[in-house]
């Protein structure tokens, strides 16, 4: 009776091992097969780049390339510009649109 309920212990896992995500497995955990590996340039700050030290609302044609044709702010994931520089950036924009430099918004 006693050794009915007794259980053996079991394996943490069944089969040969293989390459999974943590790369526990034979081969030196290289990349998975079919899998290609994407390294994303690292973007920079143009402004820290150029040592800019003030944004001038006045520069138009410059904020432009960082607003969208429909109005809105791009954000810094997609123009790389550091957290300061974008900070100066949207004041700047937001200067530029009051004395009507850039539109708010475009027509639909």
């Amino acid at each position: 009776m006693a050794d009915e309920h007794t259980q053996a212990p079991r394996p943490s896992h069944s089969g040969p091992p293989r390459e999974g995500r943590f790369g526990g497995g034979a081969g030196g955990g290289g990349p998975r097969r079919g899998k290609r590996q994407y390294f994303r340039k690292k973007k920079v700050c143009r402004f820290c780049v150029d040592k800019v030290d003030f944004i001038d609302y006045k520069k138009a044609d410059m904020l432009q390339s960082f607003v969208q044709d429909r109005g809105k702010i791009m954000p810094r994931r997609m123009t790389g510009t550091c957290s300061k520089h974008q900070r100066w950036l949207g004041v700047a924009i937001k200067r530029a649109r009051n004395i009507a430099l850039l539109p708010f918004a475009t027509e639909l």
